[in-house]
């Protein structure tokens, strides 16, 4: 059944009708729940895209994404995004993910927003500066950074404490006596990797050390890179007893060289990496920071950009959680 034969069956307008269910505060309340029930008898469901035309709004929500080769194979990724799912489809409201190049990532966001195409968007991913969420504030468009960026103007975001993880990732090592500790980071014009990186140098200067530079490896994003930078550190003499990975893609990688490599995780190699390798090194019990309930985070993003549809302010739409520690078998002894 339709508006217009529900309208009909009623004797009333179109437009009575929709304003009734709609809850506009011109329709009386014996008409409204009149309306209200004769729906709910035949059946009736408005039509949310109709809907939304009414109102000036798409029902939608999205993201644009520079999809990496990894990401559609990234449980933690898609744990996320179905988590926004979720919570939209509870509204009956639709999430959308728009695939972009690198390089026409910002013109997709201003054609987004210059058609109105979806009513708020997620953005990934941030950077240090990141000239998208400059954007989106100036044309005070919705969007939640997952994620932080170096922004004066007040903007909502949710994030993971960096900070707090890796200084629990290098408090682990330290009280296992490691002092050659390495780092593999994902490319630090990212936020979270720019972070992290200061919070783990902050750490080794906080115990009295000094990081050797051959043991900071920058732009690991993937398997590919993260082998090949473990492979790096496998030929510096002396090598590090210890090594921290700032993300799971490339700790695949890294904990892969190693076995490749014949070393002894755990023994004579110790290694914490950042994020779940549950789904991707089956029977490598991988010390990991973890980052809990990432369909959880993705459903907490979806109600922080309801509520700046309705009108909270951006400032006070700012979470950041806690990381875990979740002690495995590749963290031992400084070996002698």
């Amino acid at each position: 059944m339709n508006l217009k034969s529900l309208a009909d069956l009623l004797g009333m307008s179109k437009t009575t009708v929709s304003r009734a269910l709609n809850g506009y505060p011109e329709v009386n309340v014996r008409t409204r729940e009149r309306v209200l029930a004769a729906a709910r008898e035949a059946g009736y469901e408005a039509n949310p895209m109709a809907r939304g035309l009414a109102v000036g709004r798409t029902n939608v929500f999205g993201i644009i994404y520079p999809l990496l080769p990894a990401d559609l194979g990234d449980p933690m990724f898609l744990h996320t995004v179905g988590g926004m799912t979720e919570a939209l489809e509870a509204r009956k409201m639709n999430f959308i993910i728009g695939p972009v190049s690198a390089g026409n990532e910002l013109a997709s966001y201003e054609q987004i927003v210059r058609g109105r195409r979806v009513d708020g968007l997620v953005v990934s991913r941030t950077l240090v500066r990141d000239e998208r969420i400059a954007f989106l504030s100036k044309a005070g468009f919705p969007f939640v950074a997952h994620g932080r960026t170096a922004l004066d103007t007040p903007y909502a975001w949710f994030d993971y404490d960096n900070e707090a993880g890796i200084r629990m990732a290098a408090a682990c090592l330290l009280e296992q006596g490691h002092q050659r500790i390495a780092l593999l980071s994902a490319p630090l014009e990212m936020n979270f990797a720019c972070q992290r990186k200061d919070a783990f140098l902050a750490a080794l200067s906080g115990a009295g050390l000094r990081a050797d530079p051959r043991y900071l490896i920058s732009d690991t994003i993937d398997r590919r890179s993260g082998y090949q930078a473990m492979q790096q550190l496998l030929a510096c003499s002396p090598r590090p007893t210890a090594v921290i990975v700032d993300n799971h893609l490339s700790g695949v990688g890294a904990v892969r060289a190693l076995l490749d490599a014949g070393v002894e995780i755990g023994k004579e190699m110790s290694i914490i990496v950042w994020g779940s390798l549950a789904d991707t090194l089956a029977g490598a019990n991988v010390t990991t920071i973890d980052q809990p309930d990432p369909a959880g985070a993705g459903k907490k993003m979806i109600e922080m950009l309801l509520a700046l549809s309705t009108g909270t302010p951006a400032g006070e739409l700012q979470v950041l959680w806690q990381p875990i520690l979740l002690p495995g078998a590749t963290v031992g002894r400084c070996p002698a």
